[in-house]
């Protein structure tokens, strides 16, 4: 990196500190006129309230990937489309320079409406509560997500900016610019209250980890440690085997011909 480019990036950071989250007290959560969580029932499914049991941790664990199957189950799927991981990596190459970006805990900072916190009742000994955010697990959450960031980002990203859920990406096909085009996206974050996680922000380089891949201004390359993980696995010797074997190789199918 350039020393300019190096110090103009450490003034563009320290202007825009406040879009950074070092605790959950610093999420106020998105504002619900732009974006709120449902969860719609089916109307012959209806919420089955339960009283507090004693059981022992194993059972309580299987108790809750249960409730976790039923809850999904039972809730209409969101058919808002997520980007097509293909496509959003070929916009992200014949770039020069990057920025990787996660949110803090980004699902938590989208509330859940009102009519629905209810549903998300959990009991405990010491009392019943309920969630005020989107939760991780909860059917559409992903979906709910990309919604809200296609609201906030629609006019730069394929553009500037390329979002998958709560990873973000600014590109730019000149370093010079690279600082501009982050300003753009943290004044979008600052003025919707989108809050980032700085220890998995990685900013102005150029290259990176997205996907099981890497990135960078040459292509898409396999990651070395994924394909080695795959080198050093003994050859399968069950059908179940051989299945997960070709799981692991179908990340890298756009490689092989």
């Amino acid at each position: 990196m350039h020393p300019k480019d190096k110090t103009n990036l450490v003034q563009l950071l320290k202007e825009y500190v406040d879009i950074f989250a070092w605790s959950y007290r610093d999420m106020l959560g998105l504002d619900k006129e732009i974006v709120e969580h449902k969860i719609p029932l089916e109307p012959h499914y209806p919420p089955i309230k339960q009283k507090l049991r004693r059981i022992s941790l194993d059972v309580s664990l299987k108790i809750k990937e249960e409730v976790k199957k039923d809850r999904n189950r039972d809730s209409p799927k969101d058919d808002f489309p997520l980007p097509q991981i293909d496509i959003l990596m070929d916009n992200i190459v014949r770039h020069t320079c990057f920025s990787f970006m996660d949110g803090f805990s980004g699902y938590n900072q989208i509330k859940m409406a009102l009519e629905d916190m209810e549903k998300t009742t959990f009991i405990t000994q010491w009392g019943t509560f309920c969630y005020k955010v989107m939760s991780f697990g909860l059917k559409n959450a992903g979906t709910t997500y990309q919604r809200a960031m296609v609201a906030l980002l629609h006019d730069i990203m394929h553009r500037e900016v390329e979002v998958y859920v709560d990873d973000m990406i600014a590109k730019s096909k000149a370093d010079q610019d690279h600082v501009q085009d982050l300003k753009k996206l943290f004044e979008r974050l600052r003025k919707y209250r989108l809050h980032l996680n700085s220890g998995k922000c990685t900013f102005e380089v150029k290259s990176g980890k997205l996907f099981g891949f890497i990135v960078s201004e040459k292509g898409i390359e396999v990651n070395p440690d994924k394909v080695r993980a795959i080198l050093e696995m003994k050859p399968p010797q069950t059908e179940k085997e051989v299945r997960g074997f070709l799981r692991r190789i179908n990340y890298i199918a756009r490689f092989i011909s």
